[in-house]
């Protein structure tokens, strides 16, 4: 991370009152991946789909949307953070500055927080904050803490909080639930509208996909103009297939029986595109296409989900009918493209008495060249 870069994240957590604990890291952007080894999925030459990346390949090339995680490590028993989507970026009040917003389910196996309020009004009115499954109810409390002391918000009664997870217990303790206020409000105060930090971090800390190291990942799509982008928490089983290469057949991690275990994929979409929430409802139903085309097996424990929100301005003229088709392939190759950089930037991780490995990078390449020859 740049020395700027790091001065403002300081400076956010002072403004907000809140240090960084001792437990609590922000990962550096990609930079830092080189030095262990590891890249985000672009950089190794993989593009699914034929529409164009946006600068950064992230859901922050959507104007406005920041990205903040605090991840917890400790020796080899946590492995675990929050990651938080601020629609408006940092020093926006989302309460005030609503946006449409959907939620899908694919399979309802999970605790996700405050859905139904979305899809019942069509809107989101706090930030999207992912983390492990038992850590959601103390995150939530600490999202509505902080949202409740904003300014302009004294007088606030009511207000519908976003909390999204998977299981992270086999490479943390997940029932000692060490998640608080503290680690949400530093997510915030990192969150950046730049590079996001991907792999083993933030909510991604403890993951496992397809028996291999999961984590964060993120990809953009831009399409007539707009920008989709996704990022995803990806934490569930299946045979890995990376732009249609079957990469199982000859990728296989130590542990094959973890390939397809129980888990679950967090996935939230955003767009500058002007979408009411039935338009963003059907937006992110494509989102599981990418999660398919990957060889998701959408076991009876994984619990599936896509939040999707649009920037635009509220009163916009909204894209109907056959407008949405482009976003729909842009949210689907988006998704599949966010999964597979989870993968390749996640870094092997020992805890709670197992080492799961991160996807071997330099094999990748072999078999994906391979394929294309």
């Amino acid at each position: 991370m740049r020395v700027r870069e790091v001065l403002a994240v300081m400076a956010m957590a002072v403004a907000l009152g809140c240090a960084l604990p001792a437990p609590v890291d922000v990962p550096a952007p990609s930079i830092a991946l080189r030095d262990q080894g590891r890249a985000r999925a672009h950089a190794l030459g993989i593009h699914i789909g034929a529409l164009p990346a946006g600068v950064h390949d992230a859901i922050t090339d959507v104007p406005g949307v920041a990205v903040g995680h605090a991840t917890l490590h400790e020796g080899e028993r946590l492995h675990t953070g929050v990651t938080v989507i601020l629609p408006h970026g940092p020093g926006s009040n989302p309460f005030r500055d609503r946006c449409n917003a959907a939620v899908v389910v694919q399979n309802g196996f999970g605790k996700l927080i405050g859905s139904t309020q979305v899809n019942e009004l069509g809107e989101l009115e706090a930030p999207i904050a992912l983390c492990g499954t038992l850590n959601v109810f103390r995150v939530a409390d600490g999202l509505l803490d902080w949202l409740l002391t904003l300014p302009g918000n004294e007088d606030v009664r009511s207000a519908n909080v976003v909390v999204g997870e998977t299981n992270d217990g086999r490479l943390s303790d997940i029932r000692s639930r060490p998640l608080g206020s503290e680690h949400v409000r530093a997510a915030i105060a990192a969150a950046t509208t730049g590079e996001v930090p991907v792999g083993a971090v933030g909510a991604g800390a403890g993951t496992v996909a397809f028996g291999w190291k999961g984590g964060i990942g993120t990809a953009s799509r831009v399409v007539d103009g707009h920008t989709v982008g996704v990022l995803v928490q990806s934490n569930f089983g299946g045979r890995l297939v990376i732009a249609g290469v079957p990469v199982h057949e000859q990728l296989r991690p130590e542990d094959h029986g973890a390939a397809d275990r129980d888990g679950s994929c967090m996935i939230v979409i955003a767009t500058d595109a002007p979408l009411d929430a039935a338009a963003l409802r059907r937006l992110a139903a494509r989102a599981f296409a990418g999660m398919a085309r990957c060889g998701a097996s959408f076991s009876n424990g994984s619990g599936d989900y896509a939040i999707a929100f649009s920037t635009a301005a509220r009163d916009a003229t909204w894209r109907r009918g056959d407008a949405l088709s482009p976003l729909f392939v842009a949210v689907a190759d988006a998704t599949e493209q966010a999964i597979v950089d989870s993968l390749c930037a996640a870094q092997t991780t020992t805890g709670m008495g197992r080492t799961v490995p991160a996807l071997p990078l330099q094999p990748l390449r072999e078999v994906l060249a391979s394929r294309a020859r």
